[in-house]
């Protein structure tokens, strides 16, 4: 009998032995780790509903494709909710804000984000239904503006571009105000509003200093504009990325799909009035 099991018992060592051996021989060595290491082609973008979700469909997410990415878009309507998610990894990358908004947004939530390259963005303009060019403009016109600091700042820099206000020497042009203003030619009166109500007040006010995305939500054609402001490059939008993959391959490919010829053909085409940012303008 003891014999018997004995046998048994080698028979069954011999089985389990020969059994492992045929699962390493039908897994090459180093199959899983590998696949395991390779990173997700599968990836998520957000933005916020308007130019730029169509910036990132008509001219990002072909040359990713091209990468062999199968790429999702999320929509926002909002501009909280896109860095939520980034910072929780619901996506990989966002567009719709600029360098100083995502700074101040991500310090105020204890996120760490960064600036992965600038994009072409709608610039802010003076818009007018009553004149036709800013040397129509009457002494004492009234013009409404943002009533926040930073559009407020991009205001007053664009009219002190067009001689119509001057703006003292040495002052910040990411934080000018009213106060700033040491000649104002025409005795413009300004009226701070709501960015979002800046479309309306085009109707009611001789002049509106409107930002481009408000003007493009509003339907209205940025190259009616009486001026275009010259946009530092701090207010140009964003593709935006958590800090700790801003080497990743995901963050390299979105680089140069952003760089490439074909990304900046698709602007010229299908966002006419959009600002280049200087890394364009100067290659």
């Amino acid at each position: 009998m003891k014999k018997w099991v004995t046998a048994f018992i080698f028979v069954l060592i011999i089985g389990v032995l020969g059994a492992c051996g045929n699962q390493d021989s039908a897994t090459p060595e180093g199959t899983d780790k590998e696949a395991a290491s390779e990173p997700s082609k599968e990836i998520t973008l957000g933005a916020t509903a308007g130019p730029y979700s169509d910036m990132l469909s008509k001219a990002i997410i072909p040359g990713l494709e091209a990468k062999g990415y199968t790429v999702k878009v999320i929509e926002f309507s909002d501009y909280i909710q896109p860095n939520k998610a980034l910072d929780n990894g619901d996506i990989q990358a966002n567009l719709f804000q600029h360098t100083i908004y995502m700074e101040n947004f991500a310090k105020e939530n204890k996120m760490d984000l960064t600036a992965l390259i600038s994009v072409p963005t709608a610039p802010m303009g003076i818009y007018s239904n009553k004149y036709k060019s800013l040397e129509e403009v009457e002494e004492g016109a009234t013009i409404t503006v943002p009533n926040d600091p930073t559009n407020a700042a991009r205001a007053f820099n664009t009219l002190q571009d067009e001689g119509l206000i001057k703006i003292k020497e040495g002052a910040d042009p990411l934080t000018v105000s009213e106060k700033d203003i040491v000649e104002n030619t025409k005795n413009l009166v300004f009226q701070p509003i709501e960015a979002g109500q800046l479309p309306r007040s085009v109707d009611s006010a001789d002049l509106a200093a409107v930002p481009g995305n408000f003007a493009l939500a509003a339907k209205m054609d940025l190259l009616s504009a009486l001026a275009l402001e010259n946009m530092l490059d701090p207010y140009r939008n964003i593709v935006a990325v958590k800090t700790a993959n801003k080497d990743s391959q995901l963050a390299q490919d979105i680089k140069a799909v952003v760089e490439s010829e074909e990304f900046e053909k698709v602007i010229d085409e299908e966002f006419k009035g959009f600002g280049k940012p200087e890394w364009m303008l100067n290659r």
